[in-house]
């Protein structure tokens, strides 16, 4: 989902430069199939399948195991960022827990199958680890290098696919650098030509004192501050090119990799320096350059890419193009978290696009992206989520009372009542309202706002028809049917609306929206002015049975497929093709809220009963009897049962007296009500 922040906010941002300002977009994209991460990791895949069929007895891999947690355990001392610190030490524990039972089923000489059972638990829990260590130990014995290309051939293919299932436009053009490696040799050469780049042992090297020192360049552009620091640098460069030695190549501490020489384990390229590979920064440069030439007016990428990434690209192409504008605008989009946490795989903080379908659809999506800024962080949790999915049932609803209203019959001439002020006032309003959504969308495409605004629209169009309808008056259709052609409009510039529906959602599965609505609504509404019909014939006549039946077809049968039919006292019956999922969990909440209100009428009735019963119970105590049972506050009494002393002896005062006469009397009253009670044969309570 990190990704789709990225790759689903552009795709807006495309959309709305091509449809809605109609530019002419030709959209570059560039994949990186071979640095530093992708490497190791084929690798270490590689060397951890063997090892799995290998097959290696539960004793050895316990000494494997040990041994993997020699380096780790370095690593884990050594880390100071607390996020990766955590993530390291839940891996410790989780192997650790992993390992206690396979070494007591060893020493209690357990049968061979639990053995091998927990042995393969240990193995899942280990992977990363055991992959590590395999790596660092036999990384450099690989040769082939076959695997540095399946790896991420499997992982651009899952790409495509998410792209596709999150309605996210393809590329003009796609770029891999496997395919670009003779022209990014030859752009590292003309570099080299042109004095910005040296070549040391093998590897080429961007000169950035050199480059910031020439009239007409300066490095660092987006991000000056972040010069010279060396914990950015050395992420940009990799994890395989931070040794002492590779360091130790370099000119300047902030010079950064053009061109890197491969050892033993890495994937090659001839070249005029040596076999070798791509530095990261370049391959974009030269890919980009290539097609779009020695400039181009819109870069896009993550926030966290501006430096070094961004910054080291800028450089080398200006360098290259001898310019000092090889992009005219950088467009970064904001982090995404999860619950106000980071989300980053290499922390396995993170959630895949498919996990996130399959709890909402790429339209809920892609609304949580258009109420909130492209540049800004995005926190993906359930509150969020469930303020998209609230707002998609909101607009859902406006478009489905429309197409109700637009359905009712009427001839042509029908159609075009008179305005009232009432219509006067709403269409001014939506003129206002697309006035906003073009100025949101002029400052820096501030999807935020336009949403806003559309969704004050609907509320607008909402009360204008509820007002109507009140009033028995027919809405104007042509004014509805403007407003909802316009937000349907809108939310396919968008993105949010995949297929060709005329207007609103569109209903059914993919390819089915045209014809399921045009097809199967005209014998809803027969089904539905027949039901009508029959409601009437039964309540005339009684029929309590028949109407029931009615009820049964709206609330159990119907919403099964997909319909919602929406009954109005004295109007005709609305009715809805709402997707199913929807209906079933409408069903569902609206079961729920009836049940919670039978359990809170059900406790209010035993709350009222047992009050009832507590009062009738008090009422048929003789005041004469009232007080003798309170032997621990009284000790003695008149002939009517009244207390004259309390329980140490003491005559009780004249306010004390009167206190208890009131209470006495208030017994009689009730008292006498209860003897009227039984005298008239009113049963007891007796619950």
């Amino acid at each position: 989902m990190g990704h789709a922040r990225s790759y689903i906010s552009f795709d807006i941002l495309r959309r709305v430069l091509r449809d809605y300002f109609k530019f002419d977009v030709f959209y570059c994209m560039n994949i990186t199939d071979i640095d530093d991460k992708i490497i190791q990791r084929a690798r270490q895949n590689c060397l951890f399948e063997q090892y799995r069929e290998r097959r290696p007895s539960a004793t050895q891999l316990l000494e494997d195991t040990r041994a993997a947690l020699q380096p780790f355990l370095v690593k884990l001392d050594k880390t100071t960022d607390p996020d990766r610190k955590q993530m390291l030490e839940r891996v410790q524990l989780a192997v650790q827990l992993a390992s206690a039972p396979l070494q007591e089923a060893l020493s209690s000489n357990l049968a061979a199958e639990d053995i091998d059972r927990r042995a393969q638990v240990l193995l899942e829990e280990a992977k990363d680890l055991l992959s590590d260590w395999l790596d660092s130990t036999l990384g450099s014995e690989v040769t082939d290098n076959s695997i540095f290309s399946k790896l991420p051939q499997f992982w651009e293919g899952e790409f495509h696919k998410d792209m596709e299932a999150l309605n996210v436009l393809p590329p003009d053009v796609l770029t891999r650098v496997s395919e670009y490696v003779p022209e990014i040799v030859n752009f590292v050469q003309k570099i080299v030509d042109n004095g910005y780049g040296y070549a040391s042992n093998g590897s080429v090297y961007f000169d950035t004192a050199k480059f910031a020192s020439s009239e007409g360049h300066s490095y660092g552009k987006l991000v000056p501050e972040a010069v010279g620091d060396q914990k950015a640098l050395q992420e940009g460069e990799g994890d395989l090119s931070i040794s002492a030695d590779r360091l130790s190549e370099k000119r300047s501490p902030s010079d950064f990799a053009l061109w890197k020489a491969s050892k033993p384990g890495e994937p090659s390229w001839p070249c005029p320096w040596g076999k070798g590979r791509p530095g990261w920064h370049i391959e974009c440069s030269a890919m980009a350059g290539t097609l779009l030439g020695a400039s181009m007016d819109i870069h896009g990428g993550g926030f966290d890419l501006r430096f070094p990434h961004h910054d080291n690209e800028l450089a080398q192409s200006e360098a290259y193009f001898e310019n000092d504008c090889w992009v005219r605008y950088f467009l970064h989009t904001g982090h995404l978290t999860i619950a106000g946490c980071k989300m980053s795989k290499s922390l396995k903080n993170f959630i895949t696009i498919k996990d996130a379908l399959k709890k909402h659809s790429a339209r809920q999506l892609r609304l949580v992206f258009l109420m909130h800024s492209w540049k800004d962080t995005l926190d993906y949790s359930s509150n969020t989520m469930e303020s998209a999915l609230q707002f998609e049932k909101f607009l859902n609803e406006f478009f489905l009372n429309v197409k109700d209203v637009l359905r009712a019959p009427v001839d042509v001439t029908g159609q075009f009542e008179k305005w009232e002020e009432a219509e006067v006032e709403l269409n001014e309003s939506f003129y206002n309202k697309k006035a906003a959504v073009h100025e949101a969308l002029c400052d820096n495409i501030d999807t935020r706002t336009v949403l806003e605004e559309m969704r004050a629209l609907v509320s607008q169009c909402n009360l204008y028809m509820a007002t109507r309808k009140a009033a028995r008056r027919r809405p104007s259709r042509a004014l509805l049917q403007s407003i909802a052609l316009y937000l349907t409009h809108m939310l396919k510039i968008f993105g949010a609306i995949e297929e060709e529906s005329a207007l609103g959602f569109p209903v059914g599965g993919p390819g089915t929206s045209l014809s399921l609505e045009s097809t199967v609504m005209p014998y809803l509404e027969v089904l539905s002015e027949f039901r009508e019909g029959v409601r009437k014939i039964a309540r005339e006549k009684r029929v309590p049975e028949v109407l029931q039946l009615s009820d049964s077809l709206r609330d159990d049968i119907l919403p099964e497929l997909g319909v919602r039919l929406e009954d109005h006292e004295g109007l005709p019956t609305v009715v809805k093709l709402v997707d199913r999922e929807m209906l079933l969990k409408e069903r569902e909440e609206k079961k729920r809220v009836e049940e919670e209100k039978r359990k809170k009428k059900e406790e209010a009735a035993r709350r009222k009963q047992e009050q009832e019963a507590a009062k009738l119970t008090k009422m048929k105590i003789p005041p004469r009897e009232m007080f003798l049972s309170e032997s621990d506050k009284y000790s003695k009494f008149d002939e009517n049962g009244f207390p004259t002393h309390d329980t140490e002896g003491k005559e009780l005062s004249k306010g004390q007296a009167k206190k208890l006469k009131k209470l006495f009397e208030v017994q009689e009253k009730l008292h006498k009500a209860y003897l009227q009670m039984a005298q008239n044969g009113i049963p007891e309570w007796t619950g």
